[in-house]
């Protein structure tokens, strides 16, 4: 007969339930003794190249800062109209890009952007939807999908920073999650369309998932 004293059952239970959230939701990979998080990004994509995006950018720890739902509705407070303004202003700032369906639920906004650069587009972008102006002397390595002023990061950063800002401005407690979610949407196989109506029906959705 073996004994198992409680101490190692403990351990155990601690070492498992560890493991089990290391790789709940997210990717992990052991680098320099730590663990880090891998990007859901298509390493050969081209997040500047012409195409339909589907992006959901969530708030810190899935707080409620946009508003809330009421009868299958979204009510947007403060907060929440300014990052739908926002969100309406991203070709203000960056031309190329066309807005399809989008949403802005109470912790997150789902919505698609549409990229569509033209041959004789130029620099013309901003660096977010305040004005803020950075100045950077430094050398940057090229990158191999030209300037990551106009691509799909850029555009969300401007988005999150602007957002933020008048949220510090006005004393308003905010906070953005440190990622978003991407995918590059396939028009052949009428995923734009099927992501059309998930964003449509989010509202009517909310409660039996949150997201």
């Amino acid at each position: 007969m073996i004994l198992v004293t409680s101490s190692k059952i403990g351990l155990s239970v601690y070492k498992y339930m560890f493991m089990f959230f290391i790789n709940m939701d997210e990717k992990r990979t052991l680098f320099e003794n730590k663990y880090r998080v891998e990007s859901f990004r298509l390493p050969n994509r081209d997040y500047g190249a012409n195409g339909y995006y589907y992006v959901t950018i969530k708030t810190k720890k899935g707080n409620h800062y946009f508003g809330h739902i009421n009868y299958k509705k979204m009510i947007l407070n403060k907060l929440g109209r300014i990052a739908d303004k926002c969100w309406q202003e991203i070709p203000k700032h960056y031309p190329f890009v066309c807005l399809d369906k989008y949403v802005i639920m109470p912790n997150h906004i789902h919505g698609i952007i549409f990229i569509n650069k033209s041959q004789n587009d130029v620099n013309v972008e901003t660096q977010d939807f305040a004005s803020l102006q950075i100045q950077n002397n430094t050398t940057k390595q090229t990158n191999k999908f030209g300037p990551q002023s106009q691509n799909l990061g850029a555009i969300i950063r401007g988005l999150k920073i602007g957002v933020t800002k008048y949220a510090r401005s006005n004393n308003i407690p905010f906070g953005w999650h440190p990622r978003y979610h991407d995918r590059v949407l396939r028009i052949e196989n009428d995923e734009l369309n099927i992501k059309r109506r998930y964003i449509k029906n989010n509202p009517m959705q909310w409660g039996t998932h949150n997201d």
